[in-house]
C-alpha cells in the first residue's frame, strides 16, 4: 500500500504540527540543557517514516529504509542519515510517537464497541528459554491456539473500525483486567461486545456504574439468559475485531521475531498501530435500526 507523495506530505503535516506542540508543552520540565546540535533528521521525519515503513510492504525496516527512502524518496527526505544512526533517533522518538497514536489516532466512541486481545510472540516456543531480550519483562501466556511467550494487546474499536482504545499487558495477564482500569474505559460508553474470556458478573456491574454495558456470549454451562435481538445481532459481527487484528499482525507486521531491544518492539508496535489509523479503508459494519410499529400495543 504505497502512499502518493501528497499523501506522505499531508501525513508528515500532521505529525509536524503535533510535534511542535508536544515539544513546546514538554520544555519547562526538561532538566538541564537542551542539545547544541541538532540531529539531521527531526522528530518529525522520523516518526513519518516509521509509519510510512507499515504502508510499504517490506518485511524489514533496514531494506525499507536502505533501498526505498535513501533511493526513492530523497526528494521528501533530503536530510537522510546512516541506518545506525536512524535506529537511535527511532527509540528516541518513542514517547511522542505514543502521544501522538494516543491524542491523534484514535477513533470516536459510537455507543457500539468491540473488544479482543491477541497474542504478541517475540520469539518461538522452542527458544523461550534462550531469549534474552525480553527477560523479565515478557511472560508466557496462553491463547485460543495455544502458548505463547511475548505479550498481550487488548484492543477496543467501534462500528467504524477506528480505534478506540489499546493496552499492551504481559502474556499472562487476564483479558478482563484492563477494564478495571478507570483510565482505559474513559475512552468509551454504551454497549461493549465481547467473547467468552470477559464473561464476569462482577466486572458487568462495575462497568455497568460506569455507563457501559458488557455483551458476552453465554458458556454452555450457564443457564439462559434474555438478550435483545439487535445484541445477538451485534454479537456475531465481533469478527471486525478479529479482522483487524489480522491487518495489523499481516499488514503492519506488529508481531515477528527479529527485535533486538524492548525499544524497537514498543517503535514497531505503536507505528503499527499509527499506521493503521490512516488506512483509507477500514473493516466496518453497517447498522442501522428500523423503527417500525409491528409489535406496539394500540
Amino acid at each position: 500500500m504505497t502512499l502518493s507523495d501528497d499523501k506522505i506530505t499531508e501525513l508528515f503535516c500532521q505529525v509536524d504540527t503535533f510535534c511542535a506542540h508536544f515539544h513546546n508543552a514538554l520544555a519547562p520540565h526538561l532538566l538541564g540543557n537542551p542539545p547544541k546540535k541538532k540531529p539531521k533528521l527531526c522528530v518529525s521525519e522520523v516518526i513519518t517514516l516509521m509509519i510510512l515503513f507499515h504502508h510499504s510492504g517490506y518485511r524489514t525496516m533496514k531494506g525499507f529504509y536502505k533501498e526505498y527512502v535513501k533511493v526513492h524518496m530523497q526528494h521528501l527526505f533530503p536530510n537522510t542519515v546512516s541506518y545506525n544512526r536512524y535506529v537511535e533517533l527511532m527509540a528516541a522518538a518513542n514517547l511522542p510517537l505514543a502521544m501522538f497514536v494516543k491524542t491523534c489516532c484514535m477513533g470516536c466512541s459510537t455507543g457500539i464497541s468491540f473488544m479482543d486481545s491477541t497474542p504478541l510472540r517475540v520469539c518461538k516456543n522452542k527458544r523461550i528459554s534462550r531469549n534474552k531480550v525480553f527477560k523479565g519483562v515478557a511472560a508466557l501466556g496462553k491463547s485460543t491456539i495455544g502458548y505463547f511467550f511475548g505479550f498481550k494487546l487488548h484492543l477496543v474499536v467501534n462500528d467504524k473500525g477506528e480505534l478506540l482504545n489499546f493496552m499492551l499487558t504481559p502474556g499472562n495477564v487476564d483479558d478482563r483486567q484492563p477494564l478495571k482500569d478507570p483510565a482505559f474505559i474513559k475512552a468509551f460508553t454504551g454497549k461493549l461486545y465481547a467473547d467468552k474470556g470477559y464473561i464476569s458478573a462482577q466486572l458487568t456491574q462495575a462497568l455497568f456504574c460506569d455507563g457501559i454495558h458488557l455483551v458476552t456470549q453465554i458458556r454452555n454451562n450457564m443457564k439462559n439468559c434474555l438478550m435483545e435481538l439487535k445484541d445477538k445481532i451485534l454479537l456475531r459481527k465481533r469478527s471486525i475485531i478479529e479482522t483487524i487484528n489480522d491487518e495489523l499482525k499481516n499488514m503492519c507486521q506488529i508481531e515477528h521475531s527479529r527485535h533486538r531491544s524492548v525499544a524497537n518492539f514498543l517503535s514497531n508496535l505503536l507505528a503499527g498501530l499509527a499506521a493503521y489509523s490512516f488506512f483509507p479503508k477500514k473493516p466496518a459494519i453497517k447498522y442501522q435500526p428500523v423503527q417500525t410499529n409491528q409489535l406496539s400495543l394500540i
